[in-house]
């Protein structure tokens, strides 16, 4: 089955190549489901140096704007633009770099911010990332109860 899917994306100079070959596959398949994807591209715009923070801002803005499935944030280490979107009320920002960890991430943290380590994934890696937590569906329960915890401690 196909599903059409807007996806936020957004980098530093770090993530920049790879943001840009994602922008040119149309599809990302699983063994679930196949993905159109339409994305949302919120900059860097160039390779040169960049504060990944202005990036992070701009593509969470997005998710309070209009009807989203949910932000693809890049840089470095990945870590920077979690801690930078993760600032944001309703935003459940996880950093992944492995199928695996991006599909937990979704199952029992309801991750709707997939932040990738740019310096640490190839073309090949970030696809199949992306697709297993697209693939991903959130178990709500014991985990949407410790998620609520969040903001009443």
């Amino acid at each position: 089955m196909k599903y059409n899917k807007k996806i936020v994306i957004a980098t530093d100079h770090r993530g920049f190549a790879l943001k840009e070959y994602l922008k040119t596959v149309p599809n990302i398949s699983c063994d679930k489901n196949n993905f159109s994807i339409s994305w949302i591209d919120v900059g860097a715009f160039t390779s040169e140096r960049s504060d990944y923070p202005i990036f992070a801002h701009a593509a969470i803005q997005k998710i309070h704007q209009e009807a989203i499935d949910g932000v693809v944030l890049l840089c470095g280490s990945g870590n920077g633009m979690a801690i930078a979107a993760n600032r944001f009320k309703g935003v459940f920002a996880c950093v992944a770099w492995n199928p695996q960890v991006a599909a937990q991430a979704k199952e029992d943290d309801n991750c709707n911010v997939l932040v990738i380590p740019a310096d640490y994934v190839t073309e090949k890696e970030i696809i199949f990332i992306i697709s297993f937590w697209l693939n991903a569906q959130f178990k709500g329960g014991r985990y949407a109860e410790r998620l609520d915890l969040i903001d009443k401690i």
